[in-house]
């Protein structure tokens, strides 16, 4: 049976989503109800360091892989990221193929990279990994966002470098950038998409994007976006809650 990072880098179709809230319960909850994927946003989310840990354990208990979206791509953070057990690291806001270059080689033992060499910590099983480095700079997956119209220009030399899987649009932030905050239906962000996703296409990468509306995914799936995350834990939290405290629409009898 292929791996989640096998499946991903064969550009097979798969849907996440975000955790923001920092609690090993909700995530829990999230691996419960059939994502693919999760992810833990140290970038914009209310967590510590022991929270990381408890949403990747979170995650393995209940068999769906974690990834970690960065607040840095300095080396140590990323490192720590793996040595906890995530699966991948998503890297926010680099705008050029050199500083993607750079932060990818945080994600590899040397001589392929720079990682720190250690064995004993919960990625290499306390102690009993019996992987070589080698076969360990295999597995980590490397998420890039492409989330302003530096990145955009350059999209297709970031998806030709060694070690991307994922090119990533984040929508706000892209849109943004190019002047057009918010407005996902404009041509121009509608253009940088199509960009986007040939630059994956013709690299042989998956290309990825973050959704609010669960009934897009499907919409993105046929425009070449197969790693989609949709909405946050705290999103759909909001969601769901905000529906139940809608007053009915109809008087029912108890069931």
């Amino acid at each position: 049976m292929a791996t989640f990072v096998q499946r991903v880098r064969a550009g097979e179709a798969t849907r996440g989503t975000f955790l923001n809230l920092g609690s090993a319960l909700v995530a829990e909850v999230c691996a419960l109800s059939s994502f693919d994927w999760l992810l833990v946003d140290l970038e914009h989310d209310v967590g510590d360091e022991d929270a990381l840990v408890g949403q990747i354990l979170a995650g393995a208990a209940r068999g769906v892989p974690v990834v970690v979206r960065v607040e840095t791509a300095e080396r140590i953070r990323v490192g720590h990221a793996l040595d906890l057990g995530a699966l991948g690291v998503m890297f926010p806001r680099l705008d050029d193929p050199a500083q993607v270059a750079a932060a990818v080689q945080h994600l590899w033992y040397p001589p392929q990279g720079d990682r720190g060499v250690a064995g004993y910590n919960r990625a290499r099983q306390f102690g009993d990994d019996v992987r070589t480095s080698l076969e360990v700079n295999e597995s980590p997956l490397a998420i890039v966002q492409i989330e302003s119209a530096l990145a955009l220009d350059g999209v297709e030399a970031i998806a030709a470098l060694d070690g991307v899987d994922v090119l990533f649009v984040g929508p706000s932030d892209l849109s943004a950038s190019l002047g057009i905050p918010g407005q996902l239906e404009s041509p121009l962000f509608q253009a940088a998409l199509a960009r986007v996703a040939s630059a994956a296409a013709a690299t042989g990468k998956a290309a990825g994007i973050l959704t609010g509306d669960p009934a897009m995914t499907a919409w993105y799936h046929d425009h070449g976006f197969a790693f989609v995350a949709v909405a946050s834990d705290s999103a759909l939290l909001r969601l769901a809650a905000t529906n139940a405290a809608q007053p009915p629409s109809e008087t029912r009898a108890p069931t």
